[in-house]
């Protein structure tokens, strides 16, 4: 049994309405990364100093050595940069991801923070990569940010985002069991729920596009006006999709000592008054997005297909192609996943083991089937879905000239193709039925093979459609 453990799927094409308060068409959720202090320094015990997101054109870790101009950059955030973004923010509901060891040192940016009102959610204890660590250590790392968030902050975070992540981050915030929300995802423009470390934990994704980190990386942001310009069209776009009835989330990223420079606020500025300047738009903590996404659409208890061994795949999706168990049995052994906990998931799988098939067996399949309006029926003796599809299409109420007609039918073209003729039934009535098979009656053995088949997956759908509601 092979399953792939991420989700390509996610809501598809009809994501759910999140129904933000006052039919906001966008809810925009401002992250400020509270990072200065604990980034990678010597002064902090680290082997070496730090080399990402800074104006340092080309920087690389100094083993052993402090670098004066990485760190004075970082200052600046902390000195300056916060405070003008404070400024320019006062009055909005904001996130603070603060890295604890910065936090700790940065008592007047805390006071700022909660003197405004924003929520400080941890952005772990320090500013490091946790790429190969060992899964102990992050743990005990992640505690530990807990702790001294709530010794620094005076309360604990109820939101988590590292950042700098390794592939146990996400399960392990999960299974600490505190978090509202994880935001080490970048997957959705909604909250999601994922199923992990033991439990459903809630998912509201974070960016790396609408964010003044491209200020600091190739082929990123070389002026304010073109963060402008890409926060508006992200807005823009977003907003147009809460007009037309599929409300979403932007989410802002920004750092103190990148967005903070005057060069590149007065872009942020404008982006943000544009967007005030529109109806229908709640700014809210990241916190408020959770908690009104949890109460909104709280995950469902469900056994999904996916997770499902054999015995209950079989039980649950064995009879969707009609008496060939088989099919699913080999569907459960091919690589399956999250994308495949859905009607189309399941469809797809079902059709793929049907289609990769011998024509033998596929032929099998073709004659499982009932004719239409045959002796089965008469008899009662059609499954459940065979019966309740025949009798959508009034083939359970024949008048005894119909009857006759569809047996004639029936005759002629399993003496002429060796299998009983196959219709989606719910895709037609009588009539169309009775042309479709007069129809196929002209067509050479292979072509009508081939367009049974398609039939039989086509009522596979049907069926699953219906199962899953």
């Amino acid at each position: 049994m092979l399953r792939y453990p991420r989700d390509m799927t996610g809501y598809g094409p009809n994501p759910p309405d999140p129904r933000w308060p006052g039919g906001a068409k966008i809810a925009v959720q401002i992250v400020l990364n509270y990072e200065e202090g604990g980034e990678n320094c010597l002064l902090h015990g680290d082997p070496a100093s730090e080399a990402f997101l800074s104006e340092v054109t080309g920087a690389a870790p100094w083993e052993g050595e402090r670098h004066w101009n990485m760190e004075s950059v970082y200052e600046y955030g902390a000195r300056a940069g916060f405070w003008r973004l404070h400024r320019l923010l006062a009055g909005l509901p904001v996130t603070v991801f603060g890295v604890a060891t910065a936090l700790a040192r940065a008592p007047e940016q805390v006071a700022a923070m909660r003197d405004a009102g924003w929520e400080i959610a941890s952005h772990g204890l320090k500013w490091i990569e946790h790429r190969g660590m060992p899964e102990a250590e992050e743990r005990a790392q992640m505690a530990e940010a807990i702790r001294l968030h709530r010794a620094v902050v005076g309360d604990r975070p109820r939101g988590w985002y590292t950042g700098r992540t390794s592939m146990n981050t996400v399960r392990l915030a999960a299974e600490e069991g505190g978090f509202a929300y994880v935001a080490d995802s970048y997957a959705d423009d909604l909250p999601y729920w994922l199923r992990t470390g033991g439990r459903d934990q809630l998912i509201v994704p974070y960016t790396l596009d609408a964010n003044d980190m491209r200020f600091a990386v190739p082929a990123g942001f070389g002026a304010g006006d073109q963060f402008e310009t890409y926060l508006k069209d992200s807005f823009d776009a977003l907003y147009a999709e809460g007009l037309e009835g599929a409300p979403k989330m932007l989410s802002i990223g920004l750092h103190c000592r990148l967005a903070g420079r005057p060069g590149r606020i007065m872009g942020l500025k404008r982006a943000l008054d544009h967007m005030r300047a529109q109806d229908g738009v709640w700014f809210a903590t990241r916190l408020a997005i959770a908690e009104h996404w949890a109460a909104t659409h709280p995950p469902v208890d469900w056994r999904r297909p996916s997770e499902m061994n054999l015995d209950e795949f079989v039980a649950a999706f064995g009879g969707i192609f009609e008496h060939s168990p088989w099919i699913a049995e080999r569907a459960h052994a091919m690589e399956m996943g999250p994308m495949h906990d859905t009607a189309r998931g399941v469809h797809a799988a079902l059709a793929r083991a049907f289609r990769e098939a011998s024509e033998d067996a596929r032929l099998g399949v073709l004659r499982a089937h009932p004719d239409l309006a045959g002796k089965l029926a008469s008899a009662r003796r059609l499954t459940a879905e065979s019966a309740a599809e025949q009798a959508s299409a009034g083939l359970d109420a024949l008048t005894d000239a119909e009857r006759a007609r569809f047996a004639a039918l029936n005759e002629a073209y399993t003496a002429k193709f060796g299998f009983p003729f196959i219709i989606a039934v719910r895709d037609h009535d009588k009539p169309g039925i009775l042309a479709a098979f007069e129809r196929r009656l002209e067509q050479d053995r292979e072509t009508e093979f081939a367009e049974a088949c398609a039939q039989v997956e086509r009522i596979a759908e049907l069926r699953l459609t219906e199962k899953f509601g």
